[in-house]
């Protein structure tokens, strides 16, 4: 069709450009020969010279228009009349000239002999400018039934094009039924039985049921790894149990029979300051491992707890003094930010006391040289614990990494070279068996922030 229509396009540039302009050529040939005639005769009449000057005016305007005629010539038939029409404009002007010639003489009967002459070479001329025209307008009317034609053959090819279009699109919307919209239709009955009768969009209830299917599939994975995660915990605990249970009868009656006779000797022995000194490192050693025997046992055993009411603010003060001396040996200074003691909550203080014991010596080892805890208290709220007291434990160390943030509550998981890595991990059930929970803040470089979370009677 784009093709046609440039067909067209040169088809009618051709009939504007060249043979309207060759047409409008022959008219004007005729004007300006039908100009010239009579100028003669009225110099017969007056003997004015003016006339001859007019006559000259139009014989030169008549062969110039000849020449831009000639430029425009394509077809051999086009040449030979214009060929023709200058051989007998010619003769018609050197005739006229002569006609002239013997009026001006005097000879009038000559003159008027010769001019009926000129009359015949005249209506020649014309007759050939005429024949000139008409051929350019048999070549108009040849450009312009190409034209129809052309027109013809493009809303012929543009209805077959319309027709394809229909039968293609026919074909797509069968296709469409029957190979995409009916399965579509058949998931959505299989989702949704009953869909359709009412008139709701199938393809839109299907992709609300496929949405819904990825979010179950989603929070499938996610609580098949949180049941995974529970299950290696299981694991873990059921072995540290058995564990446990060996060593408190095979590990720790021997060692507090050596704990016993090591203090019995040191009583008894007069020793040198170097065996004292001996004596103190074994010591320390068994009572390390003792700690460690201590530490499986409350993992796999934890002891009931013994509740009471009191504020979780008193059980920072007792801690505070009981490590007083510990966090002047490490150079660690304590701030803490209170503008009321906390509410009453049902705790054991004994063993809020183990968790904050534990990360307030987690933070002295890690700020080797030295540094500051920041203990702030608050009463807020807790999502699902509602009322709750918060103890935040904010340190200057350096941090804990990103890639180990997640293991930090792990059994068994630790970065000292001594420790069992049971701490933090037997402080988050203490937590637990409270109520509440353990958080944790971190980033490396820029300390971090353990939050103790306990929930508060909204009673109160």
């Amino acid at each position: 069709m784009v093709w046609y229509t440039y067909r067209m396009e040169g088809l009618l540039t051709d009939l504007i450009d060249k043979n309207l302009a060759a047409y409008q050529r022959a008219e004007s040939l005729e004007s300006a020969l039908v100009h010239q005639k009579g100028y003669v005769s009225y110099f017969f009449q007056d003997r004015n010279p003016e006339w001859l000057l007019h006559l000259n005016r139009y014989r030169e305007s008549f062969l110039k228009l000849l020449n831009e005629t000639r430029s425009l010539v394509e077809s051999d038939r086009q040449r030979e009349i214009i060929n023709r029409i200058e051989a007998e404009y010619i003769q018609y002007v050197t005739l006229k000239d002569r006609v002239i010639e013997h009026y001006v003489s005097g000879d009038r009967e000559w003159g008027e002999r010769l001019h009926a002459e000129v009359r015949t070479h005249f209506f020649t001329v014309l007759q050939y400018c005429e024949e000139y025209k008409n051929l350019n307008t048999q070549e108009i009317q040849h450009i312009k039934a190409r034209s129809y034609g052309q027109a013809r053959k493009l809303r012929v090819v543009a209805g077959t094009a319309v027709l394809f279009v229909l039968l293609l699109g026919v074909g797509l919307a069968f296709v469409l039924v029957k190979d995409v919209l009916e399965p579509l239709r058949r998931l959505a009955w299989e989702a949704y039985p009953g869909l359709g009768t009412d008139g709701s969009d199938e393809v839109k209830a299907l992709g609300r049921s496929i949405k819904g299917l990825i979010e179950d599939i989603d929070q499938t994975h996610t609580e098949l790894e949180k049941s995974r995660e529970h299950l290696l915990q299981a694991e873990k605990l059921v072995l540290v149990g058995k564990l446990a249970a060996g060593m408190a009868h095979s590990i720790r009656n021997p060692l507090t029979s050596v704990k016993m006779r090591l203090f019995s000797l040191n009583r008894t022995l007069d020793l040198s300051a170097h065996q004292k000194e001996d004596f103190q490192v074994i010591s320390e050693e068994i009572l390390h491992v003792d700690n460690i025997v201590q530490s499986f046992l409350e993992f796999s055993r934890p002891p009931k707890l013994r509740m009471q009411e009191m504020s979780p603010s008193e059980v920072v003060d007792l801690v505070l003094r009981l490590l007083a001396h510990r966090l002047q040996s490490y150079n660690v200074a304590v701030r803490v930010e209170r503008n009321n003691s906390l509410p009453n909550c049902k705790l054991d203080p004994e063993r809020l006391k183990e968790v904050l014991v534990n990360i307030i010596e987690n933070a002295c080892e890690a700020m080797k040289g030295g540094g500051t805890i920041t203990i702030r208290e608050e009463q807020g709220a807790e999502g699902a614990l509602g009322p709750a007291a918060f103890i935040h434990l904010a340190d200057t160390g350096p941090g804990i990494p990103e890639s180990i943030r997640h293991k930090v509550f792990e059994p068994f998981f630790t970065t000292k070279e001594e420790g069992s890595g049971l701490g933090l991990s037997i402080a988050v059930r203490i937590m637990e068996e409270h109520g509440g929970r353990l958080g944790l803040k971190s980033a490396e470089g820029q300390g971090s922030v353990f939050s103790v979370i306990l929930p508060v009677d909204s009673k109160q």
